[in-house]
């Protein structure tokens, strides 16, 4: 014979199941973001994750593992190039709006800023697919402080 809690016990099994069903055939939701303006889902923790991974794997070597960029960033180097700046809160990432950024990591600077513009920065969009470039921006500008993140907001909002 079948106890009350024996009953409860599949009631709530049954309950979780359905429920765990319920959930899988949810759409997928929309990138987590600061406004209907910021695309870079900075709050994301599995995209920022992700995007710590590939920046350690595509952006570390020229923009550091803090982010520091190189030496002497904003001075031309004896060829002509500027060298990486940074994209901690020290730099001029978060002067740049959300799509901009986006557009120059998939194709380069010279996407932006046209062929003639002397820079090592090269297009990444062979290497990595939309999602993991948002990803990327996605660690980035969760390292920033909130009054960066605000005013990088409110470029994303302008442009």
């Amino acid at each position: 014979m079948i106890t009350t809690k024996q009953w409860l016990g599949v009631a709530i099994l049954i309950s979780g199941v359905g429920y765990g069903i319920w959930l899988n055939l949810q759409p997928e939701p929309e990138l987590v973001t600061d406004s209907k303006w910021s695309a870079i889902p900075y709050k994301d923790a599995v995209a920022v994750n992700d995007g710590k991974a590939l920046y350690d794997r595509y952006c570390l070597a020229c923009h550091g593992a803090n982010l520091e960029g190189q030496p002497n960033w904003r001075e031309r180097d004896s060829a002509g190039y500027l060298p990486a700046p940074p994209h901690d809160q020290s730099g001029h990432t978060w002067h740049h709006a959300d799509q901009q950024l986006f557009t120059i990591v998939k194709g380069g600077i010279a996407a932006i800023a046209g062929n003639d513009y002397r820079t090592t920065m090269r297009a990444f969009g062979e290497q990595m697919n939309d999602d993991q470039i948002w990803s990327v921006l996605a660690y980035i500008k969760s390292t920033w402080p909130r009054e960066i993140i605000d005013a990088h907001n409110r470029f994303s909002e302008e442009s």
